[in-house]
């Protein structure tokens, strides 16, 4: 993955597609998605819509998170399912940094709000005390801001973007032994130790264009991506696999404690299982 300075408003049109196959027809499945860009400051929604093939009703809702889910029940028999989620977004480079608070005032808010939710350790950002060690000695006097950056360059000059080098279950301390990881990886591990040095921070969920100089109208085949959001003074997008602020390539759509709180499909079914689930994201700049 590369990076790119903010050029300037840009609209991106997003094609999302997971194929699930059966090893024998599934007799019913019952499914939730969250692949809808959120609309938010810098980030505008203009069209979304999720299809189901084998067809079938589906219904929305948000959930406690604030993210946009799909719902949806098949309940004939289905070798296989296929789920489409379309959207253009235009997106915008990102504010000024908020002026940075406090350790003090970070303290006071995390302990009298909602950020407390985003303060504590989770199964899936747990790490051991002496990984902890090594982030407060690598914020010792720094700020709120300072902190998240130095905080993402320590998980990012130990882990390695490495595809394939890990798998859905691997936790923040596995994938920092072996010093290779992917994005959900590496944003574990960074939303982790920002706990730990008591900076509140979430995990994003979404996509980001590739080509970060794309041409109009060209498809380029991409991926989903995750990123960390931390507090100070307002949230705040930091993209530790790339070492960039998160900016107007990086379209978000699931912000939550983990990944567990964001994933992009989940449901249950009756019947054997089948291998991994094949997805495909293809992005096309069209403005």
């Amino acid at each position: 993955m590369t990076t790119m300075s903010s050029t300037g408003t840009r609209r991106l049109r997003i094609k999302h597609t997971t194929r699930v196959s059966y090893a024998q027809p599934a007799a019913s499945s019952h499914n939730e998605v969250r692949m809808t860009p959120l609309t938010l400051p810098g980030q505008t929604t203009l069209d979304a819509r999720v299809t189901v093939n084998p067809t079938a009703p589906t219904w929305s809702y948000w959930d406690y998170w604030g993210t946009q889910v799909t719902g949806f029940d098949l309940m004939d028999p289905h070798g296989d399912l296929t789920i489409t989620a379309s959207s253009l977004v235009e997106t915008s480079p990102p504010e000024a940094l908020p002026p940075a608070p406090t350790w003090a005032e970070v303290t006071e808010r995390t302990a009298t709000s909602r950020l407390l939710e985003f303060a504590s350790p989770t199964g899936r950002t747990t790490v051991p005390a002496k990984l902890v060690k090594k982030a407060r000695k690598a914020a010792a006097g720094l700020d709120p801001h300072e902190t998240a950056v130095a905080v993402s360059e320590l998980v990012a000059d130990r882990v390695s973007y490495l595809p394939g080098a890990t798998s859905v279950n691997t936790s923040p301390a596995e994938a920092w032994e072996q010093g290779a990881g992917v994005c959900q990886d590496i944003t574990h591990l960074t939303v982790a130790l920002l706990r730990g040095v008591g900076l509140p921070a979430r995990y994003v969920s979404g996509y980001l264009h590739p080509e970060r100089e794309a041409e109009l109208h060209r498809p380029v085949a991409g991926q989903s991506h995750a990123w960390i959001e931390y507090w100070a003074g307002d949230w705040c997008g930091y993209d530790p696999t790339n070492r960039t602020r998160a900016d107007e390539s990086h379209v978000v759509v699931a912000r939550g404690r983990d990944y567990d709180d964001v994933t992009p499909h989940k449901g249950i079914y009756r019947g054997v299982a089948g291998g991994p689930p094949d997805v495909s994201v293809v992005f096309t700049r069209v403005g």
